[in-house]
């Protein structure tokens, strides 16, 4: 099954994942997985878990993820497998009550939570766990680090006690804490291949002159032009001010930080992932489990507070074999902290630079989802036969229960707005509006 999966997905297995399959479907030990961000972590327990896993009506293996937004992608990573076991998702930002309803017509075999989500239904008797053998915490090191502790330990003391635990880091562990209850324990060590991603990854160092970098910033993204960059910043309210500076500069830009409610945050993610948006701005929050492909350029804005964040942080390019950059922008008084060890180079602004090059894709929101019957075989009908979209111009859709999100070129939009006012989707009229 394994080897199938891989050759649907069109991907090789690295040395990582290999040894993590063999461990997690020839052995009985817990384990404890090591590798760097970028990596493919995710599969390395997913795939052992497609092949153990069986397809009949109780709940096996419980993944626990530190955010909202790693559940989903996890999720949706599962769903590409076409594993043939029903999975669920049990995060915020959606009403407790109707999750339970989904839970109870799914009766999925997997389930992807947050701690303090999976805890709430553990204790409310939505879940039953008499036939639990699996518990995956991934991001183990960034549970901790979020104080999702109690909420661990309250989910654990709710499982059969002889649950296999597999635990994921990006970086290591000094001690893992007693209530985990790790027994016989195989660590899968695999961060000196952190060298291998650093090889992909080139290093720039950009002087500014004033301790505001704004302007260092802008002149540093017209020389990317279109390619997808992640700006990190450390404070929230510093990045809704680069956010608008950009914006007002005519550069395609969005904000990510965990101060935006649930909705915007998945609406910024969506836009950069599917290119409506060229350049994400965000805290630290983005550095972890978000796997976003085709992102080459990685700017500090503001430089990391540690070396785990920098290692997070610059994991978010270099996705498996593909190469990236770097670029840290020091103030005057600035110097790379030791703890930045990477190799560096200088990189040198040139005089005349391009305009600001808009995105390629632009993002409809519509208002009708799954709750609707509306599947993305709809969506395709509607757009491409109804109102005349080339299929070559139709970028990523997602369907969610009460509305969807497509992606289209952007060029195509005033002319897909204007068939859709009139246009019906399954013979009903609904709202086609651009996200903002």
């Amino acid at each position: 099954m394994i080897h199938d999966i891989a050759t649907k997905l069109n991907i090789h297995l690295n040395g990582m994942q290999l040894a993590s399959v063999k461990a997690l479907t020839q052995t009985n030990h817990d384990v404890v997985i090591l590798s760097p961000t970028g990596t493919g972590k995710t599969l390395a327990y997913l795939l052992p878990l497609a092949e153990k896993l069986q397809a009949d009506d109780s709940l096996q293996a419980v993944v626990l993820v530190p955010g909202r937004e790693l559940a989903l992608q996890s999720f949706n990573v599962w769903k590409k497998m076409g594993t043939g076991v029903r999975a669920a998702v049990c995060e915020g930002g959606r009403p407790t009550s109707d999750v339970h309803l989904q839970l109870r017509n799914i009766e999925p075999q997997i389930v992807f939570a947050t701690p303090g989500r999976l805890k709430d239904h553990l204790d409310k008797g939505n879940l039953e766990t008499y036939h639990v053998k699996w518990l995956v915490i991934d991001e183990f090191d960034k549970c901790l680090q979020m104080g999702f502790t109690h909420e661990m330990e309250g989910v654990i003391s709710l499982l059969p006690r002889r649950v296999r635990r597999v635990l994921l880091s990006a970086t290591d562990m000094e001690e893992i804490p007693q209530y985990v209850d790790i027994q016989s324990l195989e660590r899968l060590d695999f961060l000196n291949a952190n060298k291998e991603v650093a090889d992909r990854v080139r290093n720039f160092i950009i002087n500014s002159q004033s301790k505001d970098k704004l302007d260092v910033l802008a002149k540093l993204l017209c020389c990317l032009a279109n390619e997808s960059s992640i700006v990190f910043l450390n404070y929230r309210d510093a990045v809704e001010r680069v956010v608008d500076f950009l914006k007002d500069r005519g550069f395609s830009a969005i904000a990510y930080h965990g101060g935006l409610d649930q909705r915007q945050r998945e609406e910024a993610l969506y836009k950069f992932a599917n290119h409506s948006v060229v350049t994400l701005v965000s805290t630290d929050l983005g550095s972890r489990g978000l796997d976003i492909p085709e992102v080459r350029d990685i700017i500090h804005y503001h430089l990391p507070e540690g070396k785990e964040e920098m290692i997070h942080r610059v994991g978010r390019t270099a996705r498996w074999d593909a190469d990236g950059r770097s670029f840290f922008i020091l103030g005057p008084e600035e110097t790379l902290p030791e703890y930045v060890t990477l190799q560096t180079e200088n990189f040198e602004l040139p005089q005349k630079l391009p305009l600001p090059s808009p995105p390629k894709m632009t993002t409809l929101y519509i208002g009708k989802g799954k709750k609707n019957k509306i599947s993305k075989g709809d969506i395709v009908g509607f757009l491409c036969k109804t109102c005349g979209l080339p299929f070559s111009d139709l970028g990523r859709i997602d369907v969610y229960d009460r509305y969807s999100y497509v992606a289209i070129r952007r060029e195509k939009a005033p002319e897909i707005l204007k068939m859709s006012q009139i246009a019906k989707i399954k013979g009903i009229h609904t709202k086609v509006e651009v996200i903002r």
